[in-house]
């Protein structure tokens, strides 16, 4: 009896409901541009006339720069901490480069130039641009639940909010995505482009605002930094 009552004293306090909830909105925007990124990604760049080939090398350019960042972020965060700080600047630089992609090629107004070559440029680089911001974000995110609590119940419990606003992020973006399609007609080659715009900026938008509670609601877990000495 006595082992019992100290087993008890010793299990770390689940995590409140509001405090898992409130956790689950972090992986908002990743979700909801992640969604529209690989759906809608290189429809959007054929149908604005670059080549599958130099939409391919977009894409791929972008999963290049994701497979080293995560790799590069997750050893950061292990050493400094900061989870919230590597949080925002991931989402700040994933909000800013989305849009970027999806608003147009940058350096074909400035130059005046549709060369394909600078689109590939641009779009690539805006591409590797979000994928780091993306990774940071990810990262940063799922190692906070072993900071925030102990028990192992609410761990399970906030990856599986986390999971749960992946599906209502893919849902909210084919939402847009039909009320966009729906409600305009694209007879040109700019009408095309304006609707993408609308569903990547709504998109964004919806995910910063999810985002934003994270960050009001959500404290910096405490965090033992790791040695560099391994």
């Amino acid at each position: 009896m006595v082992n019992d009552i100290r087993d008890d004293d010793s299990c770390p306090k689940p995590v409140g409901r509001s405090s898992v909830f409130y956790y689950g909105f972090g992986h908002m925007l990743n979700d909801i541009t992640a969604a529209c990124w690989f759906t809608y990604l290189l429809l959007f760049l054929t149908e604005i006339g670059l080549s599958p080939r130099d939409a391919a090398i977009t894409m791929l350019a972008g999963q290049i720069a994701d497979g080293f960042a995560t790799v590069f972020a997750g050893e950061l965060i292990d050493r400094f901490g900061h989870f919230k700080v590597w949080h925002g600047a991931g989402s700040i630089l994933a909000a800013i480069s989305f849009s970027s992609v999806f608003g147009g090629c940058l350096p074909c107004k400035i130059l005046a130039s549709r060369s394909p070559i600078i689109e590939t440029i641009s779009y690539s680089t805006s591409a590797a641009i979000f994928n780091v911001g993306w990774a940071a974000t990810q990262v940063s995110h799922m190692s906070m639940v072993n900071c925030i609590s102990l028990n192992s119940t609410s761990r399970v419990v906030m990856t599986s909010c986390r999971n749960a606003f992946t599906m209502v992020a893919n849902l909210s973006l084919y939402a847009v995505a039909l009320v966009v399609f729906s409600t305009t007609k694209a007879t040109t080659h700019s009408d095309i482009e304006n609707q993408y715009h609308w569903i990547a900026y709504t998109s964004i938008f919806i995910g910063c605002c999810f985002v934003g509670i994270f960050h009001l609601r959500t404290k910096e877990p405490s965090y033992a930094r790791i040695s560099w000495a391994y």
